[in-house]
């Protein structure tokens, strides 16, 4: 059973702590700057609340989250995946929904700003999560590639991420008639970044400093 979470929204619809991500998703969705985080219990969801969003959410000291969106957010390299102190709102936001691990498999790509839908794809028949975040990825990458954007793609799927700069999935999947839906998507991934370059970032999404990512499908 998943442990129960709570949810502050500093800067959204209506401010306060909700108790699942549904309620905090209604506050903060197509809300410009919208501000939130999760917590493990309602005491710190309340202090946090209190205090305010300085100091909680994110890193930066900008009073807006909308003023972040056209500046410039200092990065730093990991031993794996590159991440970034502020949020780049200037960016695509991907996530997965799944119903069992491995099983059906759906993800969408959204605006980090508004969490307006960009893409979205599924449900596939038969996958897993980090499958489902390779493709998300790539398909942003893609999309993004076609338009001229140099816009960031954010992910919080580590596995995903380093599968993208393998350009190829490392996964005990096995190919069968149940996974040939997914297998045929991941091969023309696979092509893909193996055919073509890019310029754009793919940053980690910082769950803990920044609550869930926008694209979330809130089955926690």
């Amino acid at each position: 059973m998943a442990k129960q979470k709570y949810y502050v929204v500093w800067e959204g619809k209506q401010p306060g702590v909700y108790s699942t991500w549904a309620e905090c998703q209604a506050q903060t969705d197509h809300y410009t700057g919208a501000k939130y985080k999760s917590y493990e219990s309602k005491a710190a969801a309340d202090a946090a609340y209190t205090a305010g969003w300085k100091g909680n959410w994110g890193t930066g000291s900008s009073a807006s989250g909308a003023a972040k969106s056209k500046g410039t957010s200092s990065f730093k390299q990991s031993a794996t995946v590159e991440t970034s102190e502020e949020i780049d709102y200037n960016s695509i936001s991907v996530d997965v929904g799944t119903r069992g691990n491995p099983g059906p498999v759906e993800y969408k790509g959204v605006d980090t700003q508004t969490g307006d839908i960009i893409f979205s794809c599924g449900p596939i028949k038969k996958g897993t999560n980090n499958l489902g975040e390779f493709l998300a990825i790539v398909h942003a990458l893609a999309l993004l590639k076609k338009e001229g954007s140099n816009k960031t793609v954010y992910s919080d799927s580590v596995n995903a991420m380093k599968w993208v700069k393998q350009k190829k999935v490392a996964t005990t999947l096995p190919r069968d008639a149940s996974t040939e839906e997914i297998w045929v998507l991941i091969d023309r991934a696979e092509r893909w970044l193996q055919t073509n370059t890019y310029d754009n970032k793919v940053l980690k999404w910082q769950t803990k400093e920044w609550g869930e990512i926008k694209a979330d499908y809130g089955r926690k």
